[in-house]
């Protein structure tokens, strides 16, 4: 293949979401899972100002999206976790109370990295990256006991970047669980948060 003819990476914030046990569910059910989940996914985006100005269209993954952030000053990644992963949080919560028959749960995985586009869509490592942690055993079993709607996994680039920092918003303290992946032949960590804790109302604008 002539790499020469490959377009230059650009970088992007990666917001990976699964849907827990969709794989129990009917195919009618599916389809519903599938429509609420982009409702919510929309309206936390929003709720961290995050229009479609500044993100690539969710990208459908069967039980799940791909959600591609572009790197402007107006939405630093600070915003996902202290902003937009709450809100999906509460939605999800309060879908669930609302509508138990569609209620679900989702695995999120947050990293960033560079990412390539060709007519077939986006690729890259970073990408796989952020998708093996979404897909690790430890946050399986994170959210198997967990009570809370969402367990959330970040990369050890976003923990050493942003978590650490204990920035506005962001509870460094809660993410005590690292475990590792492969990907490429490469060991990445990743962090779990460890805490249900979501204090009514965070994440959401008026």
């Amino acid at each position: 293949m002539d790499t020469s003819a490959v377009q230059a990476p650009v970088h992007r914030a990666i917001v990976v979401v699964d849907i827990e046990g969709s794989t129990t569910r009917t195919n009618p059910a599916r389809a519903g899972l599938r429509s609420v989940l982009f409702d919510l996914l929309d309206e936390a985006f929003l709720a961290g100002g995050i229009t479609e100005r500044f993100r690539d269209p969710f990208i459908d993954r069967g039980d799940g999206a791909l959600c591609l952030v572009r790197p402007v000053d107006e939405v630093p990644k600070t915003v996902l976790l202290a902003r937009v992963v709450p809100a999906l949080t509460e939605l999800l919560a309060r879908h669930g109370d609302q509508d138990p028959e569609l209620a679900f749960r989702l695995r999120v995985s947050v990293h960033a990295g560079e990412v390539h586009y060709d007519t077939h869509g986006p690729y890259g490592e970073d990408i796989d990256i952020a998708c093996r942690l979404l897909d690790a055993a430890d946050l399986r079993r994170r959210l198997r006991s967990s009570s809370g709607p969402l367990a959330l996994v970040v990369s050890n680039a976003i923990h050493r970047s942003v978590v650490r920092h204990g920035y506005a918003g962001i509870d460094r303290s809660s993410f005590t669980h690292a475990f590792h992946v492969r990907v490429g032949g490469q060991r990445t960590r990743g962090w779990v948060r460890t805490t249900d804790a979501v204090r009514p109302g965070a994440g959401l604008i008026a």
